[in-house]
């Protein structure tokens, strides 16, 4: 028998079992009782918001996750470093450890190396969606490039999205380690 302290991480395990003792003598209970820290079983659910709050706990600037070995994705960070004159983006590879997490608190897969993502404190934008929120951060003209690509229909850019992405290997190559 397991009792579980909310919030407090820790469970205590209470034994109960028969003393060894002959026939005749009446049986008795003895409990064992061991408290130690919990580990998250098998089908606990992580809360990936509050396990990655710390990326945003001193600073808030929103992470670029990106493919750090697509030679297509490295340019794209580049790009976004030499039009963001106020460095209002980080950027992280979604291969690294920082990545994966981010991943997590996104909805994706910790191996989900198909979007560039971008993770805001609150929220987090995938695909044609992250681009265009991109653009909102950088300098001038993309943030008013930004306001018209909105009224193209989601399905629209996330398909051109898609079929960019899908090829960028074969069309931009890809290199051996992250550039960044």
């Amino acid at each position: 028998m397991a009792l579980l302290f909310p919030g407090g991480g820790w469970c205590v395990r209470l034994r109960v079992g028969h003393s060894s003792r002959p026939a005749h003598v009446r049986p008795s209970f003895v409990t064992f009782a061991t408290v130690s820290p919990r580990t998250p079983a098998k089908g606990d659910r992580v809360d990936w918001v509050e396990a990655t709050s710390g990326f945003f706990e001193n600073d808030t600037r929103p992470i670029m996750l990106f493919d750090g070995v697509c030679n297509l994705c490295n340019g794209g960070v580049k790009f976004v470093r030499d039009n963001d004159r106020n460095r209002s983006i980080r950027f992280e590879a979604l291969q690294s450890e920082a990545g994966k997490k981010l991943l997590r608190r996104s909805g994706r897969a910790p191996d989900d190396i198909s979007s560039v993502v971008l993770v805001e404190k609150d929220r987090s934008f995938i695909k044609s969606e992250a681009v265009v929120k991109i653009m909102e951060y950088i300098d001038l003209p993309f943030p008013q490039l930004a306001f018209f690509a909105q009224f193209i229909p989601l399905f629209v850019r996330d398909f051109l999205y898609d079929n960019v992405a899908n090829n960028r290997y074969t069309i931009f190559g890809r290199s051996d380690t992250c550039e960044i």
